[in-house]
């Protein structure tokens, strides 16, 4: 299916397609997804080598302008999803794209879960602090007290910090980026594709439909990179630095990383994909036929 779409092909770079996108003009999302083709091609990936899996919303839409094996889930499921997939077949690299409300509110529960497995997948967290998809609703991620097109009065509910909730979960790579500096985002995308397990990255984008308050310029005021002598696998110290966001500053880089085991890896019986594009029905046989 793959080798017959090359025509979607704009550039030498295979994963760059002639989709017509539905974003908003300065949207985040444009350069998280020029990002993610480029370092894709840069890592020496080809199209059949890659999943990229989504749930619902304006980041989900991201599979459909690569060209890539593509699924979108639920909203909210996208993790459970890409956790059947990576057990049908590990031979893939595997990379979700989701939202704040996605990731965070809808899909949270999952994500707790999914960090508990350690599943060996990417996944890419476009937080604009705001439900974009359904027009400007606040999400889990929207600051105490921000006005938005539906909390008239401001948010009532105080807002999460996602990371620093993923390293209390014992997540074991954690870190942040920014849209509008594409070559740290590529430097974390390549970091998290190296990691044997979960690997989160919470990207700040801004929606410049409806989030008047958190703008490029906002985030680019506000974010810095964690200095060179910053020690990623001192717990107490990413945890610190997972809970500072605004004015204070908002940290980039990895904020924690730790070698543990990954899902598969627990499960010693499931040793080759279950599932591979180009088996044939007795290959399949042969291969459960093995494990039994």
């Amino acid at each position: 299916m793959i080798d017959q779409i090359d025509a979607l092909k704009t550039v030498d770079n295979p994963f760059v397609t002639n989709n017509p996108t539905s974003w908003c003009p300065g949207c985040g999302n444009f350069s998280i997804l020029d990002t993610l083709n480029k370092t894709l091609f840069d890592v020496g990936l080809k199209p059949q080598d890659v999943l990229l899996v989504s749930g619902i919303g304006q980041a989900a839409k991201l599979p459909h302008y690569i060209h890539a094996h593509g699924l979108n889930t639920l909203h909210g499921r996208a993790l459970p999803s890409a956790l059947g997939a990576h057990v049908a077949n590990n031979t893939l690299k595997i990379i979700l794209n989701s939202g704040d409300g996605d990731t965070y509110g809808e899909g949270g529960n999952h994500l707790m879960h999914n960090i508990r497995r350690n599943i060996d997948i990417v996944h890419i967290v476009h937080n604009n602090q705001v439900y974009g998809l359904t027009k400007g609703q606040g999400s889990p991620t929207t600051p105490l007290g921000q006005i938005t097109r539906l909390q008239f009065d401001g948010m009532r509910s105080e807002e999460i910090r996602p990371l620093a909730l993923a390293i209390s979960l014992g997540c074991g790579f954690v870190a942040r980026s920014f849209s509008g500096d594409s070559e740290h985002l590529g430097e974390m995308i390549k970091a998290a594709m190296d990691y044997k397990g979960y690997a989160l990255i919470d990207v700040m984008q801004p929606c410049v439909s409806f989030n008047k308050i958190n703008t490029f310029k906002w985030y680019k005021d506000r974010a810095f990179k964690l200095p060179d002598d910053y020690d990623p696998t001192d717990k107490i110290k990413a945890f610190e630095m997972a809970q500072m966001f605004g004015d204070e500053g908002i940290p980039m880089g990895i904020l924690f990383k730790e070698n543990k085991s990954d899902f598969m890896a627990r499960i010693p019986h499931i040793t080759k994909p279950l599932v591979l594009y180009d088996r044939k029905p007795d290959d399949i046989e042969k291969l459960l036929d093995g494990m039994i």
